[in-house]
């Protein structure tokens, strides 16, 4: 699963705003998931050449939202059914749970 410069841009702006919507900083968020700065830049940026850990970073957030009560933005690209094919193609991670 190869994203396109269009595709990376959306994901990264689409990651951006639930970064916003979840209420955590870059820098909480980067700890919680055990990532370096390089590592967390080249996953919100969609960059990175571990595509699972846009994944990761895609769920926790999702799921710090989620226990948050409130509806994360829309992916367009990460989405349910695109999630099926990453299964088989990368060893996607469980997120941690979120931290209250």
């Amino acid at each position: 699963m190869s994203l396109n410069a269009r595709e990376r841009h959306r994901t990264s702006d689409e990651l951006g705003a639930n970064l916003v919507i979840s209420g955590l900083t870059t820098e909480e968020l980067r700890q919680r998931l055990g990532f370096t700065t390089g590592q967390l830049d080249a996953a919100m940026a969609a960059r990175t050449s571990d595509p699972a850990e846009v994944w990761l970073v895609r769920d926790y957030l999702e799921s710090v939202i989620a226990r948050r009560g409130a509806t994360p933005f829309p992916y367009s690209v990460l989405t349910e059914d695109a999630r099926r094919m990453a299964q088989i193609w990368f060893d996607l991670a469980t997120p941690p749970p979120p931290e209250p």
